[in-house]
């Protein structure tokens, strides 16, 4: 039995992770919860790993996983949608509760290839991606919605606080539009290509670094095109 608080904030990382495809930091997770602190975070967290509900990958900044759902919100109806894992950990096997000893279970899990189209940078822009290097496959429950969907490998660390590290793979759904708090693939001046938070404030856009090493940049709207949100990411160790 969760206490509301946790069931809270469980119900927020759900929702964070199907939006923007990786777990929301301390800061939002406080703000959303109208806590004073970030050690009541620390403290529901530490409660839901140890009822079963998440589980924080080692070594990963804000790197959550969440391993099952209280039976009220896989219920039909429940407002906040349907359960999507968003974090792969490579070859890592999940460890929920298994089948008695000696049984022999087969799931099957769908997938899809996609292009990975090279590296983008979660720092310095760096020239815009256009050419396919490989292939990698992809979990089709990662997928959101219709369209077009691509990958990318992510170079630098700007985005560290967001969940994205360095050599990470990154699903993007192909789209030209973002809502504020979107993380985005974007063009600037036709040339450079980066992976940052999308803010747009009157005729100018914002990409937001989450990294405090790096400054926020800002460029008349008709200097950056969106060109796909983040969905997924696939994380190798």
């Amino acid at each position: 039995m969760l206490t509301r608080k946790q069931l809270e904030l469980l119900d927020f990382i759900k929702q964070r992770m199907d939006r923007d495809g990786v777990p929301p930091s301390f800061d939002e997770m406080k703000d959303a919860l109208d806590l004073r602190s970030k050690s009541g975070i620390h403290r529901l967290i530490t409660a839901l790993e140890e009822r079963g509900f998440i589980r924080r990958l080692a070594h990963r900044a804000r790197a959550l996983e969440i391993i099952k759902l209280p039976d009220a919100m896989e219920k039909p109806g429940y407002t906040s949608g349907g359960f999507t894992p968003k974090v792969i950990a490579g070859d890592k096997p999940a460890t929920p509760p298994g089948p008695p000893r000696g049984a022999m279970v087969v799931e099957a899990v769908h997938a899809m290839e996609l292009p990975v189209m090279g590296r983008i940078a979660a720092g310095v822009p760096i020239e815009a991606i256009s050419e396919v290097s490989h292939h990698v496959a992809v979990p089709g429950s990662m997928l959101s919605g219709r369209g077009n969907h691509y990958a990318l490998e992510v170079k630098g660390d700007s985005m560290i606080e967001a969940g994205i590290n360095d050599g990470d793979i990154v699903v993007i759904r192909e789209q030209t539009t973002a809502d504020n708090g979107d993380i985005v693939v974007a063009l600037v001046e036709e040339s450079e290509a980066t992976l940052k938070r999308f803010r747009r404030k009157g005729s100018m856009i914002a990409l937001e670094a989450a990294n405090p090493a790096y400054e926020t940049r800002v460029f008349p709207d008709h200097l950056v095109k969106v060109q796909g949100r983040l969905v997924g990411l696939i994380r190798s160790y």
